[in-house]
């Protein structure tokens, strides 16, 4: 990080660990996932394919994070168990949540294609999510009969409810049939009024999915004599049992009683009341400016694998740009602003959202995920030639800024991190191409003056391209806004258009000439 009179903002940024012994569990579910199944013509009461598609993703989160041992979905929902030892990212909750949100909803994008072949994807799906500290084995025991019980539950209704519109009701005349049925017997009126026996219907949907790692025995040689080699090895396997919190179930799992303990005893019943109060979420302040600052995950890695340009890819930064503008546009009513460079964007919610009552969770996994998935979609205008090798994720967290000259000063120390970064930057790599190794070049650059060592170099820096030198702002655009008069005799307003520029928001020039960015009042 740069150092300037503006570091002081770091002191708001409050840390929000899981300690130990809780077990870590992250729970994410899709958000406007009603509109995005009718946008994509899925099947009712539940689509397979988008179902497999959820297990598709689910595993590859097993595959790609070694401390998530365990995994439970059904419809638009997913649960991730970590090992009772992780130390992922330091158990930050919001790390640990945006992370598996952002690879999740990248998968999904990624998968898309495999179980929609025919289907395009018209609108970027995003998820939402919250962290769970499991105080005990015994709570996430609870927990999973919850979770498998509701899933149960909602199968006997849906199951149900769309066949009555199927059969020719509307919705609310399917809801209005079940206020005189008795809910407590879903199997029996399903059977009665289709011929349906519920017990017949797919696993998949009456007990949900469980991903897991397991033992195996498989075969990874042979020897001389023709004889096959045997080891056990971890696999992951995807399983749609009855009882998952049942001991039985569990003490047969050798990977979970290892990485997380066993089940003492069978339980039947559990309150919700009880399990949502180990929800590790929390309610940002009142009247004060949320910033949602979100970062490519090892995106050297990434920018290496894709060959971007160094040390600015114009087509990499303008995608960034794309993408932060589609998040101003979906989050409408409360973003306000954003700042971007590099792989980093923050994004300014106006100090009297309520979006998701402010819970700093739902925030910050619904932005992430969105942005994520919007990325993936829109790679191909940004790069056609080249694919997407692998599927790239951020992670994020949210800050509160109580006055708007701090908030002005967060964005002051953002835009003095671009100068001086891209001042290294394009020092350091301007002495790789003259020869340079990587580590002879970071010796030159140790103590040195940069604007010192640009000069040394010959480097015109003011010619450079001002999107490197001074990042990049996205706002509306409120020039042309009108007013639609409907025909009720209600207005509504015309919220223009959402622009991308490259100026200066240390001084006050640019604040000046747009106070409504910062109205105090909206």
């Amino acid at each position: 990080m740069a150092n300037s009179k503006y570091e002081y903002v770091k002191s708001f940024e409050v840390e929000d660990e899981v300690f130990f012994p809780n077990l870590i569990l992250v729970c994410i579910n899709g958000r406007n996932f009603t509109r995005f199944s009718q946008l994509h013509h899925f099947e009712k009461p539940y689509d397979l394919n988008a179902l497999k598609l959820m297990n598709s993703c689910a595993v590859s989160v097993l595959e790609e994070y070694s401390d998530v041992v365990l995994a439970y979905g059904f419809s638009d929902e997913y649960t991730f168990v970590f090992n009772k030892s992780s130390k992922f990212y330091q158990r930050r909750a919001s790390k640990v949540l945006s992370i598996i949100t952002s690879f999740f909803s990248s998968m999904f994008v990624t998968k898309w294609s495999e179980f929609f072949p025919k289907k395009e994807l018209n609108y970027a799906p995003s998820f939402k999510g919250h962290v769970i500290g499991c105080a005990t084995i015994q709570v996430l025991q609870s927990y999973l009969l919850w979770r498998q019980n509701i899933c149960h539950v909602n199968n006997q209704y849906d199951q149900c409810f769309w066949r009555l519109v199927k059969c020719g009701k509307t919705e609310t005349e399917a809801r209005n049939s079940f206020k005189v049925a008795d809910k407590s017997n879903l199997n029996e009126y399903l059977f009665h009024e289709f011929s349906i026996n519920y017990n017949t219907l797919e696993e998949i949907y009456r007990q949900g999915s469980c991903v897991l790692k397991t033992m195996v025995e498989d075969i990874v040689k042979y020897a001389k004599n023709g004889a096959p080699v045997r080891r056990c090895r971890r696999k992951i396997i995807t399983v749609h049992k009855k009882k998952i919190a049942s001991t039985r179930f569990w003490n047969e799992q050798t990977v979970l009683l290892k990485e997380l303990g066993g089940f003492m005893e069978e339980i039947d019943n559990v309150k919700s009341e009880y399990l949502r109060s180990f929800e590790f979420d929390s309610k940002l302040m009142p009247s004060t400016w949320i910033v949602v600052r979100l970062d490519g995950c090892h995106f050297h890695r990434f920018s290496e694998i894709h060959e971007f340009v160094k040390p600015n890819d114009e087509r990499a930064l303008n995608l960034m740009n794309s993408v932060a503008r589609a998040v101003l546009e979906e989050f409408r009513h409360d973003v306000v602003f954003a700042y971007g460079v590099s792989d980093e964007y923050s994004f300014i919610l106006k100090r009297t959202t309520d979006l998701y009552q402010r819970r700093a969770s739902k925030i910050i996994s619904a932005i992430v995920s969105f942005f994520t998935s919007t990325y993936v979609m829109r790679w191909k205008d940004f790069f056609p030639n080249r694919k997407l090798n692998y599927p790239p994720s951020f992670d994020g967290r949210a800050v509160c800024y109580p006055s708007t000259e701090i908030l002005r000063d967060y964005l002051s120390w953002r835009q003095v991190d671009c100068h001086i970064n891209n001042q290294y930057n394009t020092c350091f790599w301007k002495l790789v191409a003259s020869g340079k190794s990587k580590r002879e070049a970071q010796q030159s650059l140790k103590g040195a003056q940069l604007q010192t060592k640009i000069e040394e170099l010959a480097i015109d820096y003011n010619q450079l391209p001002i999107m490197f030198r001074q990042g990049s702002s996205v706002f509306w655009d409120r020039v042309d806004i009108v007013v639609i008069h409907q025909e009720n005799g209600k207005s509504s307003e015309c919220y223009g258009k959402v622009i991308v520029e490259h100026i200066d928001i240390i001084g006050s020039t640019f604040w000046l000439e747009h106070p409504d960015i910062l109205d105090e009042k909206q």
